[in-house]
């Protein structure tokens, strides 16, 4: 019987946030590790990426697959810090989106340049390979079904379902709902057993009622997140970007309302680990 390991290695959104007040939630930007057995997925590269990239030595040789989201500073700044991305010997596979305006390389180097980085991108001595993928398409990455579909994000984002051994997690971040839940969201997370969610926001930050409104700015909110959690029948939902203006206790805070709505929610935080047992061969299929 296959283990589905999560880990949560970054879990802020926008930009670091380290710091007495933010410390028992973290202040890395997102990234998360997936374990299907013995293959390793990681969803986004965020600043999280350099601590689980110091985990990884210890495991030789590293081979890894990541699954970027989109292509904000947030979801990649890990990259350059990425310590196996610096041994020989190391095997990146590097699958997210293309843009308009690059391709996913291209986009990775554009951050790896002079003035602004000491190292190229090119440079780096580890086997780095790039694919693209598109909303709707289906992909395996070891014992792993990937299916990407795009959501609600200025320039465009995806969001993944990993199913493995009858177990299933959904990573939705940096996604703005609608007045209604997202159909191509609620499709994609049905019956998950967790969902990682965009809840940037509080419902009175997102309209206006405290602050600024966020309306447009591609994020969402835990009371969204529920309703989603709802609408596609998942088991358990995790409150993932956290604000990088929010406290430990405003993490706190917000985890409580959402589980007064739904018993099975979370709040993410580094070093959260969720692990989901893999069901017999009869009911996988």
């Amino acid at each position: 019987m296959s283990t589905t390991t999560i880990r949560f290695w970054g879990v802020r959104g926008s930009i670091a946030s380290p710091g007495e007040a933010t410390a028992g939630v973290g202040g890395n930007t997102s990234s998360v590790e997936v374990r299907c057995g013995q293959t390793r997925l990681v969803l986004d590269a965020g600043t999280g990426l350099r601590r689980l990239g110091e985990t990884m030595m210890r495991e030789w040789p590293v081979q890894t697959t990541l699954l970027l989201s989109h292509l904000h500073w947030d979801h990649i700044q890990g990259l350059p810090f990425f310590l196996p991305a610096y041994v020989p010997g190391s095997e990146i596979a590097v699958i997210g989106p293309r843009t308009a305006e690059m391709t996913l390389e291209e986009a990775l180097s554009h951050q790896m340049r002079a003035p602004v980085f000491p190292v190229r991108l090119s440079e780096l001595p580890a086997t780095l390979g790039y694919r693209h993928v598109q909303s709707g398409e289906r992909i395996f990455v070891g014992p792993a079904a990937v299916r990407a579909v795009r959501l609600n994000h200025p320039g465009g984002v995806l969001a993944y379902r990993v199913d493995h051994a009858g177990r299933s997690v959904v990573y939705a971040t940096d996604t703005e709902h609608y007045s209604c839940v997202d159909p191509a969201l609620r499709d994609l997370a049905r019956d998950a057993d967790v969902l990682i969610y965009d809840a940037q926001y509080t419902p009175d930050e997102y309209a206006g009622r405290v602050g600024r409104s966020k309306v447009g700015w591609g994020h969402s909110t835990w009371e969204a997140a529920v309703e989603v959690a709802r609408a596609a029948g998942v088991r358990r939902l995790v409150l993932f970007h956290h604000d990088p203006q929010r406290t430990d206790d405003g993490v706190a805070e917000i985890e409580e309302r959402a589980r007064e709505r739904f018993a099975d929610a979370i709040a993410a935080r580094e070093g959260l680990t969720l692990e989901l047992e893999g069901l017999g061969s009869e009911q996988a299929a």
